[in-house]
């Protein structure tokens, strides 16, 4: 509807051109809004204020041009006024808004599908938590939020692969196998001093125990180091088995799970080093090797190999990301937790001198999760093992519940998640407040079906019936949505979806409970039978989005 509004005031422009009304033919962009007061019309244009300069007229007398000229073939007006400097209102006939009804029921699964991506190539990497013990609560936003991110990119017609990166390699894979190395020890019977900066969790006793009972004599002959290393590959091995289970349990599936140690095992990172050292972007100093970064923009140097050899972790990833693009990706998204925030300059400088303009590298920086429950803070420390894991917040509330609360708040602030709230069946809990329409609407159609109405068509004489001012609202909701849509793809910004889901399940359940939908009218019941099957298909696209069911029954 909107666009049939901007083409009406962009062709007055155009016809005001034409007679004179207008100086020139360099219009802004044409710029529709819904006004938050109802009294200001369906829909405004401030084009007269944007065009005034170009006009070199007042604001006024621009908008009354427009009027004037305004040309309306479809019926779709009612009336027109101008407002304050400038504005131009537009109140729509009642009768122009139910054939977004039958749009809705024509598109289906595709309504609010776009090809704004035109077929650019997008990589999302996200969680990509170091294989070194399970997913926590923390993990299971950024897994919402990028996976969501990933759907509604390709929903807008880009071309979207997932990744997980496996840190598989470095200082922390060797903690590990140390940490596993010392709790089969212990189980063997002997008395280890563990240190403080290995791995505390029960999930090392747990893997220290099926190694044990697996290869136990032969990790025993073994030397020390060679021992800690076989610890480190089972341990990464099997907890990264875990957290694919645990992601899949979740919704989420990737199209690669990319190997940090594939890039040392291929020479890709001294491969990368040497070419940067031929530039004169990494250089030798104190003896280590530096990447020039404070010359693109970060406060200073960065070690990209130590003084004993040892690469950096900033060096592979200049490896990795380098590869995303010698993949052919055109833009790269990655997901970071909070605290990775001072590591964006660095990256984005490594990108630059990659020969990749910065606007082809983003990065989603997700904020803490605040677990409770009952309204009381949930205790949580890493550095002790004890935590929530992603797996034991999805057995207790589910899948559904965790994923649409997760992306209730933009990532950019904290949120507070009540496991209780989420496994309450009432309007406090925003996945079931959502999930009850969709419900809802199936049990209508069913009790039609028991009426004698098999089926929901669409006719010109049923739609033309739907003129409550209810079912007006609740027809403009979802003519915003295909834009609320291309706007979280645009901004990157999947909570737009939720919180249009709720707002447009709060006018159905408004509009429920004033209207009856089965009448003794049969075209005002297949009417409004039409419409409430638009509003349950447009909650199951948008569910969807967010990868969060669409039940039947609750």
């Amino acid at each position: 509807m909107k666009s049939r509004i901007q083409a009406l005031i962009l062709d007055a422009a155009r016809q005001a051109l034409a007679a004179g009304a207008l100086t020139t033919d360099q219009f802004p962009e044409v710029l529709v809004e819904e006004p938050k007061n109802e009294g200001h019309g369906d829909f405004a244009t401030n084009f007269a204020m944007l065009s005034a300069k170009t006009q070199k007229m007042a604001p006024r007398k621009i908008a009354q041009a427009l009027v004037d000229h305004l040309g309306d073939g479809d019926g779709l007006l009612e009336r027109t006024e101008i407002a304050g400097p400038g504005f131009v209102n537009f109140f729509l006939q009642p009768v122009a808004w139910p054939d977004l009804v039958r749009q809705v029921l024509a598109a289906d699964h595709a309504y609010g599908t776009s090809d704004i991506g035109a077929g650019e190539k997008v990589q999302v990497e996200f969680v990509s938590a170091n294989p070194t013990g399970p997913l926590h609560v923390g993990h299971g936003r950024g897994a919402a939020v990028g996976d969501s991110v990933a759907r509604i990119l390709a929903c807008c017609g880009y071309d979207v692969q997932r990744e997980y990166y496996i840190n598989d390699s470095g200082r922390q894979i060797q903690t590990l196998g140390r940490s596993v190395y010392l709790r089969m020890r212990e189980l063997q019977g002997e008395i280890v001093e563990f240190p403080s900066d290995c791995y505390q969790g029960d999930y090392i006793r747990d893997l220290a125990r099926e190694l044990s009972a697996a290869e136990g004599d032969g990790l025993r002959e073994m030397d020390e180091a060679a021992a800690i290393g076989h610890c480190a590959r089972y341990a990464a091995r099997s907890i990264t088995d875990g957290i694919r289970r645990d992601l899949e349990n979740f919704g989420v599936r990737y199209d690669r799970w990319f190997s940090e140690q594939s890039l040392y095992d291929s020479g890709r990172v001294d491969q990368c080093l040497n070419d940067l050292k031929a530039r004169g972007i990494v250089y030798a100093a104190e003896g280590a090797w530096w990447f020039k970064t404070s010359d693109l923009g970060d406060e200073k140097d960065r070690v990209v190999v130590r003084q004993n050899g040892q690469t950096t972790y900033f060096a592979s990833d200049i490896a990795y990301h380098i590869d995303k693009y010698q993949r052919g990706f055109d833009r790269v998204i990655d997901v970071w937790g909070a605290d990775h925030h001072g590591y964006i300059p660095r990256m984005s400088a490594a990108v630059e001198a990659a020969g990749h303009g910065r606007d082809r590298f983003q990065v989603i920086l997700v904020q803490l999760v605040n677990l409770l429950r009952g309204g009381q803070p949930v205790a949580m420390s890493t550095r002790s093992g004890e935590f929530v894991t992603l797996e034991e917040v999805v057995a207790e509330v589910g899948a559904d519940a965790a994923r649409f609360i997760f992306l209730t708040r933009d990532y950019d602030s904290p949120l507070d998640f009540d496991l209780e709230t989420a496994k309450q069946k009432s309007n406090d809990n925003p996945v079931y407040y959502v999930q009850y329409v969709h419900a809802r609407i199936a049990s209508i159609l069913r009790k039609a079906a028991e009426q004698g109405i098999p089926s929901v068509t669409w006719a010109q004489r049923a739609g033309e019936r739907l003129i409550e001012a209810e079912e007006i609202q609740l027809i403009k909701a979802l003519a915003r949505y295909p834009e609320v849509v291309a706007m979280a793809a645009h901004s990157l910004a999947p909570h737009r979806i939720p919180f249009y889901l709720m707002q447009l399940a709060a006018l159905f359940h408004a509009y429920y409970n004033k209207h009856r939908v089965l009448t003794d009218d049969p075209d005002l019941t297949m009417g409004r039978l039409c419409l409430v099957l638009a509003v349950q298909k447009v909650i199951r696209n948008g569910l969807g989005l967010l990868a969060v069911g669409a039940p039947e029954q609750m």
